[in-house]
């Protein structure tokens, strides 16, 4: 590679680029992404206050606890399918093909719950969702991979671009199906998001063959007989999860607990055997035994941000006032100012990361200055409730500390995504991206076990623990920094 250009393979051939420029196929991921985003983001961002609502109020009319639960268990769901999205893309059907698939699906699932009322439409869509965003999310994300396979430099500039078209999806989405919401109900915020879906497919569809040829490769072929084995423990999982939901073993109030364990289970299980097989050779073994605390620390991360979906619902409801000068405020807006920290600041931290080249900080110190944030925010938040006691919390501070929350995400969501596709190995490409994806399901999950901590103890008490839990892990991190950057290199 010459200083001055830089080959970047494409569908049919290989083109020369710019050494400062980024792959034109980043804008077509990114795009795609904003869109699948915008219509999860935009389900999520009244999902919560869906369940929470009265009848009367077009809601379900759960209690806390249910909701929290229900909320936790599908966000863990949605990462926790991942695992099969990135094993379907190794063995069976190319990344490029199966983001296609996923997006099919998402939007089917967002359909469903436009059109279909109560709990039937609920459970239908979620699980379309959660199908559709397994097949999607982490082989989009390895496909930016493959476009930095050889600018490590450039790579965390590279995914910090691609995650602020994620939260630029993040902070639009909630903000128009809040508006579709408190207008004309919840099942018309279902349809708009199906409506983004949409336009996420159709733009994907039509760019898709100039992504590079690598993305249409199935990595590692499955023989026959190991298909019928595959199929065979597939349907197993379902008709399992079928009897013990049938029997009344697990239900809408102890999923979010069934889903944190299989998250876990399933981490443990990745690691295992990527450490144990024969394939991986010794380097990308050290990198992968280096990568377990920035795995650990991200699930703790992604467990307290993903709480403005379940505890701050919750929050939101008992406690904040949202009338803003005789306004009343759709309480989904609240969220999106986490998305719009991000959008502001990625362009500024990506732009530094280049600057700084082989000067910027190590993966593990960016991760604690992103957890350090988050503890901040926490903490603030904190400082707010005590100042305003009771059904007074003011929605513009309120805002304004979730900003600052949202802010951190820039130094952990694409850090994260460029260390697991820079250290994946070559037989767990898509697998490794999944491990990462798995923080996110275990994140998800934890925020529901936090939510439901939340009901049981004094406010003060839990917005303390977890404001000082994340500057713990954060000092940790930096502590360790330079061994867990010499095991990843």
């Amino acid at each position: 590679m010459t200083a001055n250009s830089s080959v970047v393979e494409s569908g049919e051939a290989s083109v020369r680029r710019p050494s400062g420029r980024h792959p034109r196929s980043l804008w077509t991921l990114a795009f795609t992404e904003l869109w699948e985003r915008f219509s999860f983001y935009g389900l999520e961002g009244v999902l919560g206050f869906y369940l929470l609502y009265s009848l009367s109020e077009g809601g379900l009319a759960l209690d806390a606890a249910t909701t929290v639960s229900i909320v936790g268990a599908y966000g863990g769901a949605v990462y926790l399918a991942q695992i099969l999205g990135a094993w379907t893309a190794d063995r069976l059907v190319s990344p490029r093909r199966l983001v296609l698939v996923g997006a099919v699906v998402i939007t089917l699932g967002h359909v469903s719950l436009a059109v279909v009322p109560g709990t039937e439409g609920l459970a239908a869509g979620l699980i379309l969702i959660a199908l559709g965003t397994g097949a999607l999310k982490t082989n989009i994300t390895s496909i930016v991979g493959m476009l930095y396979a050889e600018d490590r430099d450039k790579r965390d500039a590279g995914f910090s671009y691609f995650y602020m078209a994620i939260n630029t999806g993040a902070a639009v989405g909630p903000l128009l199906t809040g508006v579709a919401q408190t207008t004309w109900g919840f099942h018309a915020a279902f349809a708009l998001a199906a409506i983004g879906m949409v336009a996420g497919l159709v733009q994907y569809g039509l760019k898709m063959g100039a992504l590079p040829a690598e993305s249409a490769v199935v990595r590692n072929p499955i023989d026959r007989s190991g298909l019928v084995r595959a199929l065979a423990v597939v349907l197993g999982v379902v008709l399992l999860a079928a009897l013990v939901w049938g029997v009344g073993l697990v239900d809408s109030g102890n999923l979010v607990n069934v889903v944190t364990g299989v998250v876990f289970f399933a981490a443990a299980a990745y690691f295992t055997v990527i450490l144990r097989s024969p394939a991986v050779i010794d380097l990308e073994k050290r990198r992968i035994r280096g990568f377990v605390p920035l795995w650990v620390a991200s699930t703790l991360y992604y467990g307290l941000l993903f709480q403005q979906f379940a505890t701050i619902v919750v929050f939101i409801t008992d406690r904040v006032d949202l009338s803003v000068g005789g306004w009343e405020m759709p309480a989904s807006w609240l969220g999106t100012s986490s998305s719009f920290a991000v959008i502001a600041i990625a362009p500024l931290v990506a732009s530094l990361w280049v600057r700084m080249g082989a000067r910027q900080p190590v993966t593990a110190v960016k991760y604690a200055i992103g957890l350090s944030i988050i503890g901040v925010a926490y903490l603030l938040l904190l400082v707010l409730q005590a100042v305003h006691p009771g059904h007074t919390v003011p929605a513009l501070p309120l805002l304004l500390v979730l900003a600052v929350a949202g802010a951190s995400e820039i130094f952990v969501g694409p850090m994260g995504l460029a260390i697991a596709t820079r250290i994946a190995p070559e037989r767990f490409k898509n697998q490794t991206v999944a491990l990462m994806m798995l923080t996110l399901a275990g994140g998800s999950s934890l925020s529901g076990l936090l939510g439901t901590l939340y009901a049981d103890i004094p406010s003060a008490v839990y917005f303390a623990i977890v404001g000082l839990v994340p500057l713990l892990m954060a000092l940790c991190l930096k502590l360790s920094a330079r061994r867990i950057d010499a095991l990843t290199s």
